[in-house]
């Protein structure tokens, strides 16, 4: 089988093979395992430009590059439309060569893809949602557009469509579906943390408006001022990283909150073994992986309720859910922090759940996807 990956998430061109974002690239390697060749539509990039990337661990002999392009003002959607043609073209005779179609969404390239695929409705077709399937969620019109060509059954046949946690009223195509980040045979057990000492927080994500790690450090600068012990180490980096860096000299935070960018994989576990709580008041996510790592290490989350994420934490019995007030989150983050027992319960209930979802599980799904 020819199996054809549609995605915006771009490959870096280097010396000595290819490079794509982390966490993708250890999905890629499962999607390759179950065919005979992989071939990818996407944008290539000169340099990594800051993006936590890794080295694609396989040989790729036919890639189509596609141009980006989009539609933040009026001049730039005018300047979409030969780079949409263009872009058009080359997907129709991508798919036409392929022997399957597996779309990753949202993004620029997929909403092309999601249209293109509707003239080849006997080619075998998956899609992986990484957004937020919710429905009452506000979101660009690209991705709502994308949502009601994968969702409908008449425009899109003999597809599987993968979006993050349970949803009602869904078509017969859209699966529940998870991302994993470890094996079977990494779990091992975890300290517990004690609250009386130094509390750890981490932040992990790109340092963008959307993931708000302004916030992040407000709630920590405001515990601190409670005259609580604590700390906020920040992993990532992003647009948002100087303006962060000025909030914290204005306001003298230096002492406890520490802006670290990017670590590998083996670092961030270790972290997340160490520390006691993650937070991240992000205002759009899928699945949200940090959520799942820190919770596989006995990491409590601090999350938003958006996406799928209430349903991971059980809707507060597996972590705290913020409610994006200031002085309500303080109470609820204190309540917590302030009782040993129910953190401990808490972190229990939040491994037990997160290591239902491993990479060998995961591959078996993926297995079944493509043989089915």
């Amino acid at each position: 089988m020819r199996l054809l990956v549609i995605s915006s998430a771009p490959f870096i061109n280097k010396e000595d093979g290819f490079y794509a974002y982390s966490p993708y690239v250890k999905e890629l390697e499962v999607w390759r395992k179950n065919v005979d060749e992989i071939v990818f539509a996407c944008p290539f990039w000169e340099n990594d430009s800051g993006l936590l990337v890794s080295k694609i661990p396989f040989t790729i002999d036919t890639y189509y590059p596609l141009k980006e392009f989009d539609f933040l003002n009026f001049l730039n959607a005018i300047k979409a439309v030969p780079i949409m043609i263009t872009n058009c073209i080359i997907l129709f005779k991508s798919i036409k060569k392929s022997d399957a179609i597996h779309l990753r969404c949202p993004g620029n390239m997929s909403l092309l893809g999601c249209i293109i695929q509707i003239l080849f409705p006997s080619k075998i077709k998956s899609a992986k949602y990484a957004g937020n399937w919710d429905a009452n969620s506000k979101q660009p019109l690209s991705y709502r557009i994308q949502k009601m060509i994968l969702s409908n059954t008449f425009l899109t046949l003999n597809i599987k469509v993968l979006v993050y946690g349970e949803w009602k009223n869904q078509t017969k195509n859209i699966i529940s579906f998870f991302t994993a980040t470890y094996f079977e045979s990494e779990i091992e057990e975890v300290a517990p943390r004690n609250l009386n000492e130094k509390i750890q927080f981490l932040f992990v994500g790109t340092l963008s408006k959307g993931k708000q790690p302004l916030y992040a450090v407000k709630i920590i600068e405001k515990l601190k001022q409670l005259g609580h012990n604590v700390q906020l180490s920040m992993y990532g980096e992003g647009k948002e990283r100087d303006s962060l860096l000025d909030y914290i000299s204005k306001n003298e935070l230096e002492s406890f909150v520490f802006l670290k960018g990017n670590v590998d994989r083996n670092s961030m576990k270790t972290l997340y073994k160490t520390s006691h709580f993650v937070l991240l008041p992000s205002k759009s996510e899928g699945w949200p992986k940090v959520v799942a790592e820190a919770m596989f290490w006995g990491c409590l989350p601090i999350v938003t309720k958006i996406s799928c994420v209430p349903n991971m934490l059980d809707y507060g019995k597996r972590g705290i859910l913020l409610e994006e007030n200031l002085k309500k989150d303080i109470q609820l983050i204190l309540e917590n922090i302030m009782n040993q027992k129910e953190y401990n319960e808490k972190i229990f209930k939040a491994i037990h759940w997160s290591r239902n979802f491993t990479i060998d599980r995961f591959e078996t799904e993926i297995k079944q996807i493509i043989q089915s």
